[in-house]
C-alpha cells in the first residue's frame, strides 16, 4: 500500500506555510486512517510492507503506474490532503459537468467522447494500473485512474516490447472522464471497420442499481475497438480460458451497442 505521509518533506511547500513537517505527516495519517490501521497490523505481525509503484511485482502482476514521482506529485491534490481553499474552479466544474447530461447520437463511425474530458481527481489518477501475462494472454487491471495513469502506463508497457490486451478492465466504473479515444488507440487499437471482429474482451465493475455506468459512449468506445464490454450491475462473473465452464454459472451477455449515448 501506497503511505502518503511518507512523503510530507518533500510536498510540504504545497501547503500553507503554517504547516510544519509532523503537522502534515499527522494530518495525512488522521484522515487515512484506515490505511493507518493497516500498517499497525502488519508491522505487528512483522509483515513487510510494500509500495504498488511503477515496477513493483505483485505475483504474476507488475505494477506499470502511477510511477513515485508522479505519484508524490498528486499527493497535494488528494482528496483528504489539506486544501487551501474549500472549493476550487475545477471542482466547481467537475460538479457542473456531472449534472449536465443529455443525449446526442452515435454512430459506428461517429464518436463522441472527448479527448479532452474534465479532468479526473487526483486520488483517481493514483490508482494502481497494473498487468500480467497469464497464459500467453495480456490481462490489465486499471482501477480507478484517468487518461494520465493509462497513458503513464503504457508508456511503461510499450518499453517492455509491443502489447495487446486480451483482458482490459474499464476504469472507474465506465465514467467518461476516465478514458478517451487517444488513450484507448492506443492500450486496444484504433476503431474497426467490421463490427464483428473482437481483439479482446473488456469488463467493467458497476453497483447493481447504478443506472449512470457504463456511460454508453464509454461502452461504444470499447466495442468500436474490438473489446465487448460485460458489466457486473452487483453479479459476479468471471472470465474463463481453457477452462471448463463453472457449475451452476451461466453466460454473460455483452452490452450492445447504443446509438444514443449521453452527452
Amino acid at each position: 500500500m501506497n503511505r502518503p505521509w511518507l512523503y510530507a518533506e518533500r510536498i510540504i511547500h504545497h501547503f500553507h506555510g503554517n504547516w510544519t513537517i509532523p503537522g502534515l505527516v499527522s494530518h495525512l495519517r488522521d484522515e487515512f486512517d484506515k490505511l493507518v490501521e493497516l500498517e499497525s497490523i502488519a508491522i505487528r505481525k512483522d509483515i513487510p510492507i510494500y509500495e504498488p509503484l511503477q515496477g513493483a511485482q505483485i505475483g504474476e502482476f507488475l505494477v506499470l503506474a502511477p510511477s513515485r514521482e508522479r505519484y508524490v506529485s498528486l499527493i497535494p491534490d488528494l482528496d483528504k490532503a489539506p486544501q487551501t481553499y474549500t472549493e476550487t474552479a475545477l471542482d466547481w466544474l467537475v460538479e457542473v459537468a456531472k449534472k449536465a447530461v443529455a443525449l446526442v447520437r452515435e454512430t459506428w463511425s461517429g464518436e463522441t467522447l472527448s479527448d479532452n474530458p474534465v479532468p479526473t481527481s487526483a486520488s483517481n489518477e493514483s490508482s494502481v494500473v497494473q498487468a500480467a501475462l497469464i497464459d500467453g494472454k495480456l490481462i490489465v487491471l486499471t482501477g480507478d485512474t484517468g487518461p494520465d495513469g493509462l497513458s503513464e502506463a503504457a508508456d511503461y508497457l510499450a518499453r517492455l516490447g509491443s502489447f495487446q490486451p486480451y483482458f482490459f478492465q474499464i476504469p472507474h466504473h465506465g465514467s467518461r472522464r476516465n478514458v478517451t479515444p487517444t488513450a484507448l488507440n492506443r492500450w486496444l487499437g484504433t476503431p474497426l471497420a467490421d463490427p464483428g471482429q473482437a481483439r479482446g474482451v473488456a469488463y467493467c465493475s458497476a453497483a447493481a442499481e447504478d443506472e449512470e455506468h457504463p456511460r454508453k459512449k464509454v461502452v461504444n468506445a470499447f466495442i468500436r475497438r474490438g473489446y465487448p464490454v460485460h458489466t457486473t450491475n452487483g453479479v459476479a462473473k468471471c472470465q474463463r480460458n481453457n477452462m471448463p465452464s463453472r457449475l451452476g454459472w451461466g453466460s454473460s451477455v455483452a452490452e450492445s451497442f447504443s446509438w444514443e449515448v449521453e452527452e
